[in-house]
C-alpha cells in the first residue's frame, strides 16, 4: 500500500510539472483565441502598404506571406478572407470576413481610416471580440524623435524641441494605399467570392502550429516598435455604427469558443485532463492491488477453512460416536451455503435483470 501511494504521488508531480511548464513557456502574445492565428500588427502593415483593396485581399490570403492561419471551422485549411468595404463621407470601414460555412459569417476585425476637417489621416485595426477579446486594437506609432536637446546646453544654436506627438492619433497620409483611397481614381471594391468559391491564386493549404506561426511573426519590426496597442477607438461614431448595424457573428465560433476547441484552450484543458486521468488510474491501480490483496487474503483463508472442516467428515472413523458429530458438521456447512446461494440469486434478479431491461 505504502508503494502504491509513493507512486501515485510521483506520478501526480511528474503531471503537474509538465503542465506549469508548457504554461510557463507560453509566449505573452498569446490570447488563448482564434486570433492568435491571424497576427493584426501584420495585417496592418501590410494594409499599409497594399497599393489598392484588391492587392490588399490577395496578398493576405497569399502562402507565402504567412500572415493568414485562420482555421475557424476546425478543418485543419486556413480560411480564405475576404474585405468588405463600407464608405460614409471620408470615413472607411474594412471588413474582415471569414466564411465559416455556407450560412454562417464571421467578422475577424476591422481596418478604420478616417480623415478629420484639417485633413488628417488615422489608421486603426480592430480585432472582433469573438477572436481577440474585447478592445484589441493596433495602430501605427509615431516615429521617435532623431535627438533629444540637452537642456544644459549654452550654445547659440540650440535643438529645437519636436511638435508634440499624439500617441492616439497617428497620420498616415503617405501609406499607399491611403492615397489611392482619397485619389479620383479610387473604385469601391466589392469581392464577388464566398463559401467554397475562392479566386484561383488561393490554396486552402493546412493550418501551421500556432507556436510556429508565432515564431514567424513576433520577432519582427512591427513587434518591436513599428505599431502599438491601444484601446481608444479614434472615430467612435464610425466603429460605432459598424458595431451596431454590421456585425456578422458565427454560432459555430461561438460554440468552439465555450467548449475551448480552438488551440490556444487546448493546452490547459488537455494538461488538466491528463493530470485527472494519471491521479485517477495510479489511485485505481493502488486501490485495485489492495482490493486484489484482501481478496487473495480471504480466498486462502475460506479455502483453508473449507478444507479443514471438510477433512473430518470424508474420513471414515470406527468411533461410535464420530458419526453424528461428522455428519452434523458436514450439515452445517450446507445450510449455510444455501441462504447465500438463494441472496445472490435473489440480489441477480432484483438489480441485475430489472436495470438491463430498463
Amino acid at each position: 500500500m505504502k508503494n502504491c501511494f509513493l507512486l501515485l504521488s510521483l506520478w501526480v508531480s511528474c503531471f503537474l510539472s509538465v503542465s506549469v511548464f508548457s504554461q510557463t513557456s507560453q509566449k505573452p502574445d498569446s490570447l488563448g483565441l482564434p486570433g492568435d492565428n491571424l497576427d493584426l500588427y501584420a495585417v496592418l502593415d501590410l494594409f499599409q502598404k497594399s497599393k489598392t483593396i484588391e492587392e490588399f485581399e490577395k496578398s493576405l490570403n497569399l502562402e507565402k506571406t504567412g500572415i493568414n492561419n485562420l482555421d475557424l471551422n476546425l478543418d485543419k485549411k486556413v480560411d480564405f478572407i475576404k474585405v468588405v468595404t463600407k464608405k460614409n463621407g471620408d470615413d472607411f470601414t474594412f471588413i474582415l470576413q471569414d466564411a465559416v460555412s455556407e450560412k454562417e459569417t464571421q467578422d475577424v476585425a476591422v481596418i478604420l481610416v478616417s480623415k478629420d476637417k484639417d485633413k488628417k489621416v488615422t489608421m486603426q485595426i480592430v480585432g472582433d471580440p469573438a477572436l481577440y477579446g474585447k478592445n484589441y486594437i493596433v495602430e501605427p506609432k509615431a516615429a521617435a524623435p532623431a535627438a533629444t536637446a540637452n537642456p544644459g546646453y549654452t550654445g547659440t544654436d540650440p535643438l529645437k524641441a519636436p511638435a508634440p506627438v499624439n500617441t492616439t492619433t497617428v497620420v498616415v497620409e503617405s501609406s499607399p494605399v491611403v492615397v489611392y483611397m482619397y485619389s479620383p481614381a479610387y473604385v469601391p471594391y466589392v469581392p464577388p467570392y464566398h463559401y467554397a468559391y475562392y479566386p484561383p491564386y488561393f490554396a486552402a493549404v493546412t493550418v501551421m502550429a500556432v507556436g510556429v506561426y508565432h515564431a514567424n511573426h513576433y520577432n519582427n519590426y512591427y513587434h518591436s516598435g513599428g505599431y502599438g496597442n491601444t484601446t481608444v477607438v479614434v472615430n467612435n461614431n464610425n466603429y460605432n455604427n459598424y458595431n451596431n448595424n454590421s456585425r456578422n457573428t458565427s454560432n459555430t465560433v461561438n460554440h468552439n469558443n465555450a467548449n475551448g476547441n480552438y488551440n490556444g484552450n487546448r493546452p490547459a484543458n488537455t494538461s488538466g485532463n491528463s493530470v485527472n486521468k494519471a491521479a485517477n488510474t495510479a489511485g485505481n491501480g493502488g486501490n485495485k492491488a489492495a482490493n486484489t490483496g484482501g481478496n487473495t487474503g480471504n480466498k486462502a483463508a475460506n479455502t483453508g477453512g473449507n478444507k479443514a472442516s471438510a477433512t473430518p467428515s470424508t474420513r471414515p472413523s470406527n468411533s461410535p460416536s464420530a458419526s453424528p458429530s461428522s455428519s452434523k458438521s458436514s450439515a452445517s456447512p450446507s445450510q449455510s451455503k444455501s441462504p447465500s446461494g438463494s441472496g445472490s440469486r435473489g440480489g441477480s434478479r432484483g438489480g441485475g435483470g430489472r436495470g438491463g431491461r430498463r
